[in-house]
């Protein structure tokens, strides 16, 4: 049997169009998908080396904040064992005054000595110019013998831009003018109370002490800087 068909080639084309424009649009589609996950992918590579790039930090952070408390620790621990050096530093030098002290008082350097000024201290009061004077006083010439006598002191410096030295007089005026009264047969400490005048510079402090006889007298300069950072003396009398 024959059959006669007309022939639409338009048609055909349009079919083979369509057919071709879906496999375009899949491939599109799939090159679409492909890059979407691959920025996804992408996003959650950077986002975990973050992520470690994060944790590094904080913990390097970490160690230097330790090792910043461990240097704090050890400046302190430093300074406290300087500390510790100085004031057994000062404690040494104390007991080395204290010896020299005592052996001079009881001969043990072999020398035998009357009246002596072993040293004196100088402190500020709390009313400007005004300072606490002590002397320390010792003999060994004889076993048991009293001393007995009195001492002054004297203060040189600079007043109005000349060398001048203040008498006892002027230094204390309502003390007893000619000393204060000294007597012991070992050592004793002499305090007095100095009023230097406006503008006075001192330098030097003198101590002068006489107990006649055999004790004979005593005349001794010290440096005013000398005095005012001196060891105390415990305060006895013997």
């Amino acid at each position: 049997m024959l059959v006669v068909r007309p022939h639409r080639p338009p048609r055909r084309l349009r079919h083979v169009a369509l057919i071709g424009l879906a496999w375009l649009a899949s491939l599109l589609l799939v090159l679409g998908l492909m890059h979407l996950m691959q920025g996804q992918i992408a996003g959650v590579v950077d986002h975990s080396a973050l992520v470690g790039a994060q944790a590094q930090i904080e913990t390097l952070r970490q160690r230097n904040a330790a090792l910043e408390r461990s240097e704090q620790v050890a400046r302190a621990a430093n300074a406290d064992l300087q500390q510790t050096l100085r004031d057994h530093q000062e404690q040494i030098a104390g007991l080395r005054a204290d010896l020299a002290f005592f052996s001079r008082l009881t001969g043990g350097d072999g020398k035998r000595e009357g009246l002596n000024v072993h040293g004196v201290r100088v402190q500020a009061a709390e009313t400007a110019r005004v300072y606490n004077v002590t002397a320390t006083l010792t003999q060994n010439l004889k076993s048991g013998q009293v001393a007995s006598g009195r001492v002054r002191l004297e203060v040189s410096g600079v007043l109005a831009g000349k060398l001048t030295t203040l008498t006892w007089s002027q230094l204390a005026p309502d003390q007893e003018a000619n000393g204060l009264a000294f007597s012991f047969k070992y050592f004793q400490q002499i305090k007095a109370t100095v009023m230097l005048p406006e503008g006075f510079t001192p330098n030097r402090i003198r101590v002068i002490a006489d107990a006649g006889g055999d004790m004979g007298r005593a005349d001794q300069e010290f440096a005013w800087s000398d005095a005012l950072t001196a060891q105390e003396v415990p305060d006895v009398q013997q």
